[in-house]
């Protein structure tokens, strides 16, 4: 059976790197767990290691995460949808919103609930994702600062994760800006100016970050050291926090080139492969897990002599050329996931989940 390990150490080790590095630079900041899944054993771990403050954009993950401490602020961080406010009211201390009839909503139902329901709003920087347009934004804060059960909490936007418009200083000074003038203009607090995921990290190192950036939302770098904006690791952070293993359950020495009629495969792509290959064999390793898994441009293998040869729904193949390291069936072959990677396996519910 395949599955992916947690390692706490690794896990704690870049928790507590990121926690430095905020502190010095009077930033607060919350988990996104939203790559967890809900899986309450991993979502434990995170709590173990002291934040306060956890988003993620599903509602039962939010749950998940009261169950465990009731104290822990979730923040849901997409706008919410109307058929899922009663419970996002319930599980999510903040939300991010860009819609006005929302809030309305959102501000009924906290009624309902006899309570104050904070909220986010988002600006929209470029990204083209969700955000109030500039030009509108004074209005909208107005309209929302005279409903009775909202309290407006912040303001933020989203970089990358759309179109990969990354975030620098300009940007983060006009947010920074914009806070000021709805400070200013109608005499409020606003708390937290998050400008910040894990792809604005690198501008905390290079000093390029504005002084009024004091909130971060952080998933991917917390859990897999990486540098987004760069697309490469950061130096002293951990880059295996999980690890991911796959058990071999076919092993033949087989073809190189397939026979028969050529058509397309499960996911309708169609093959070439080179004549110069025909009549040549290699060894090929069956694993247990498959598309419904995970995609195989998300995965590789530890092993450098190995290749993925392809998959299909339940099966991924491999090529292990002559066989040097001699793996037999029954053999684990771990491989390094990237952030989609490893949200997909999580997300499977064939994949076991261990901690290590």
């Amino acid at each position: 059976m395949a599955f992916i390990v947690l390692n706490r150490e690794k896990l704690a080790h870049n928790f507590t790197f990121l926690n430095k590095l905020f502190k010095k630079h009077n930033i607060e900041w919350a988990v996104v767990s939203k790559i967890l899944c809900g899986n309450k054993s991993y979502i434990q771990e995170v709590i173990n290691l002291g934040i306060k403050q956890i988003c993620d954009s599903r509602v039962t993950n939010l749950k998940v995460i009261k169950s465990i401490d009731p104290n822990i602020e979730t923040v849901y961080i997409k706008p919410p949808a109307k058929r899922s406010l009663k419970s996002i009211v319930k599980y999510a201390d903040i939300t991010v919103n860009t819609e006005f009839a929302t809030i309305k909503l959102l501000n009924e139902e906290a009624k309902r609930m006899k309570k104050i329901h904070k909220i986010m709003i988002m600006i929209e920087m470029g990204e083209l994702r969700e955000g109030v347009m500039g030009e509108d934004f004074i209005a909208f804060y107005e309209s929302v600062f005279k409903l009775s059960n909202i309290e407006v909490v912040g303001i933020g936007t989203n970089l990358t994760c759309l179109y990969g418009v990354l975030p620098n200083q300009d940007k983060l000074i006009q947010l920074s800006l914009y806070e000021q003038l709805i400070e200013a203009k109608f005499n409020k607090n606003i708390s937290y100016v998050s400008g910040g995921s894990s792809v604005t990290i690198p501008l905390v190192f290079k000093g390029l970050l504005p002084r009024s950036i004091n909130h971060f939302r952080v998933g991917e770098t917390l859990f897999l050291g990486t540098d987004v904006y760069n697309d490469s690791t950061i130096r002293n952070m951990e880059h295996n926090v999980f690890q991911f293993f796959a058990e071999i359950i076919e092993l033949s020495e087989k073809p190189i080139v397939p026979s028969g009629e050529m058509g397309t495969n499960v996911e309708g792509s169609e093959f070439n492969f080179d004549d110069s290959d025909v009549g040549k064999s290699s060894c090929r390793a069956i694993l247990d897990i498959g598309l419904l898994d995970v995609e195989e441009k998300h995965l590789q293998p530890k092993d450098n002599e190995i290749e993925i040869a392809g998959s299909s729904s339940d099966m991924i193949v491999l090529d292990l050329g002559k066989n040097p390291k001699k793996y037999k069936v029954g053999d684990l072959i771990e491989f390094s996931l990237n952030y989609m990677g490893t949200l997909s396996v999580l997300n499977s519910k064939y994949i076991e989940k261990r901690v290590k």
